[in-house]
């Protein structure tokens, strides 16, 4: 299925009749949409949406929408689609006429049993009755199927269904929003829209027919007595239901109150800023603090420096404290010899002393007691010579420290040697970024306490803290809903539960016990194949995604493998290293998470089966040269048969990264804007950035 041309009339910025066409051929698949920011790029998607979906586009795109709530519901948003200049006129004329359309072209499209050549798309908007047009020609006529089945059904089943529609029509810088799903309701979100191209939704609906079938024949044995209690756990079942919706549908309009507010709180700290004032008086307070703080912090480091520098005489020293310890260490050896020595003759005499009073005792013969005296006596003048020499060594004692002064002072040469300098240039850097930061928080507070007096600041401020406020009680109030829905679910569960075994004991009615049994088997067989396709599907989805990964991304290994989680109603997907640890999709990059959700939405597109033309804004907005190079050869040309791009020259697509889409470019237009609007106009495809460079001083509309 291709789009061969789209037509606008009076939306938005497009004023008159605008046309595009495109013809895709097998080989040259691209068609390049250039313009300046506020030209009609994203309107060019936006008109896609609404043309295929009207009403029903807020389930497209989150985006979408919040747009229409904050515009105050569909019909204050759809009327704002219409040209400023066309809506001025009207209301200055009543005889204008305050309409505008979007019309879509497709050709190469499959309708079972219809055999067509193309099938035409128009939606309209008259601001003046209020009304809203929609019709679906085919070969350009109408068809009984169109109308039979329903238009928005016949655009949801047959051209695009619009829960994956965000998959063809997407900004490249927003779907990291994809790398970024976190909450149960983010992935269950994700989930069906998994489901939906993988084609495992409609086996799933089929499975819910099943079981409602199930349960209807079941319900048909009821007797009379057993009646009232059924219907009483029905009702029971679906009031369950009921509040478990109602129950999500307020955590989403407060998520969106939130985000809004959010939006709101960060225009006025812009606001505060450009006046010179974004501090509230809670964060004045807390600067201060924080400057009492690091002045504190600052005296212990400067304690610490001071500690440090009574040992820099000795450092600078060099030499010369070379020399102080090898005294030390000369006199510190010379003293301990000489105390041996001296504790050994010590020793000797006492013993000596001893044998001789033994020896008296032992032998009467005197002379042998004179010998073993005079072997006693060369023994101790031996050693006493020794000690004589150790004491005339020429050795000046010149510190003559105790043994606790050496240790200190060999101590202090130690860490000079080691840690010293490391400590030294630790605490240094650390006084320095205590004084940049005090300095840094000094200069905020004199700067807020100077402009205390600015009315406009203040007013900003009381309404950003107020809306700040807000936003913390919303944040409860969801918090409690979320308590809320825990205990929900159980009780839902139970009841469930309670209908399912009272239900059991019903007696089938004897026509329906076949139907039954026939059934119960399609159901086993289903979840059977429904199990099946997943796993088949999930294996297919981390290949794809693992090879897109290591296509597009330059750093060698670093998603080694990819992971697809199936948990009941719940997709998710895991980035795995070498060693087989998940990679926090928090701790990519920006380009990172855009190329991961790049590989994602080719991974879903292929698996899918869906062709369909893939349209993308912003096409290389955060990527570097080297991701850009591999994302123009091997996934633009490969997403699909024809794939649109809307880029910005010169800063998200250069002249070389276009020489790369040459071989593949099919058509180029280039949005020209002026006073009444913006106009499309077809260029050759070699003068592009030529035609580009002569509408750099265009006045914005």
């Amino acid at each position: 299925m291709k789009i061969s041309r789209v037509q606008f009339n009076n939306f938005r910025i497009y004023r008159g009749n605008n046309e595009v066409s495109f013809f895709s051929t097998d080989s040259k698949n691209i068609s390049l949409i250039a313009g300046k920011n506020g030209f009609g790029k994203t309107t060019f998607l936006t008109s896609l949406i609404w043309a295929f979906y009207g009403r029903l586009m807020g389930q497209v795109e989150e985006k979408y929408r919040k747009d229409i709530k904050t515009s105050g519901g569909y019909e204050n948003y759809v009327a704002s689609l219409l040209n400023n200049n066309v809506k001025w006129e009207y209301e200055n004329d009543k005889k204008v006429t305050p309409s505008f359309s979007v019309e879509i072209e497709l050709k190469d499209i499959l309708i079972p049993s219809i055999p067509c050549r193309t099938v035409t798309v128009k939606r309209s908007f008259d601001l003046k009755t209020n009304e809203e047009k929609l019709s679906i020609l085919i070969d350009g006529l109408e068809n009984e199927l169109t109308k039979e089945v329903g238009y928005e059904v016949f655009i949801n089943d047959f051209i695009l269904p619009r829960e994956i529609a965000k998959f063809f029509f997407f900004d490249a810088e927003k779907i990291v929003s994809l790398a970024e799903a976190k909450s149960k309701s983010e992935l269950r979100s994700l989930s069906r829209a998994y489901s939906e191209v993988l084609g495992i939704k409609k086996y799933e609906e089929l499975k819910n027919n099943l079981e409602g079938l199930l349960i209807k024949l079941r319900r048909r044995g009821v007797k009379e007595v057993e009646k009232s209690k059924l219907e009483e756990l029905i009702e029971q079942v679906n009031n369950d239901q009921k509040q478990i919706e109602h129950n999500r549908e307020k955590q989403e309009s407060l998520e969106l109150q939130i985000a809004l507010l959010k939006t709101k709180s960060d225009n006025l700290q812009e606001k505060l800023i450009r006046e010179g004032n974004s501090i509230t008086v809670e964060e004045l307070k807390e600067l201060k603090n924080t400057r009492d703080t690091l002045k504190s912090e600052s005296k212990i480091i400067k304690n610490k420096l001071k500690k440090l520098l009574d040992i820099m005489p000795f450092v600078i020293a060099g030499k010369k404290l070379t020399d102080l310890y090898n005294q030390t260490v000369l006199e510190s050896t010379l003293t301990s010899k000489s105390t041996d020595a001296e504790l050994i003759l010590n020793e000797l005499n006492e013993f000596s002393n001893k044998v001789l009073k033994n020896a008296k005792t032992l032998f009467k013969d005197a002379e042998t007691i004179k010998k073993i005296e005079k072997v006693l006596n060369n023994s101790i003048s031996s050693t006493n010579v020794e000690r004589k020499e150790i004491k005339g060594k020429d050795t000046k004692v010149l510190l003559d420290f105790n043994e606790e002064q050496v240790r200190e002072f060999q101590a202090i040469v130690a860490n000079i040697k080691t840690s010293y300098l490391s400590q030294f240039n630790a605490i240094v850097q650390e006084e320095k970024n205590n004084r940049v930061l005090l300095g840094r928080t000094v200069n905020k507070i004199k700067q807020a306490e100077a402009r205390k007096g600015n009315q406009i600041a203040k007013e900003y401020r009381e309404e950003k803290d107020r809306t700040d406020f807000e936003i913390f009680n919303l944040t409860g109030e969801k918090n409690n809903l979320i308590e809320k829905l825990g205990g929900l679910l159980v009780k839902a569960a139970t009841n469930k539960k309670v209908l399912s075994e009272y239900e059991k004991n019903f007696n089938l009615v004897e026509t329906d016990k076949k139907k039954f049994e026939v059934t119960e088997k399609l159901l086993k067989k289903i979840n059977e194949l429904i199990k099946k396709i997943k796993q088949e599907k999930k294996y297919a989805l981390q290949k794809s995604i693992s090879l897109g990964l290591r296509k597009l991304m330059h750093k060698e290994n670093f998603v080694f493998n990819v992971r697809v989680n199936i948990n009941e109603d719940i997709m998710d997907i895991d980035l795995l290293d070498e060693r087989g640890n998940i990679i926090d999709k928090d701790s990519l990059s920006k380009g990172e998470q855009q190329l991961y959700a790049t590989a994602l939405l080719k991974a879903l597109v292929d698996e899918s089966g869906i062709s369909f033309p893939v349209f993308i804004d912003s096409p290389l907005q955060k990527f570097d040269k080297h991701h850009s190079k591999n994302i123009l050869k091997e996934f633009y040309p490969s997403i699909s048969e024809q794939v649109v791009l809307f880029p910005l020259l010169e800063k998200e697509l250069s002249e070389d990264e276009y020489e790369l889409l040459k071989k593949n470019l099919n058509t180029s237009y280039l949005i020209i804007n002026n006073a009444q609007g913006s106009t499309f106009k077809k260029v050759a495809d070699n003068k592009l950035f030529q035609e580009f460079k002569k509408t750099s001083d265009v006045h914005t509309y």
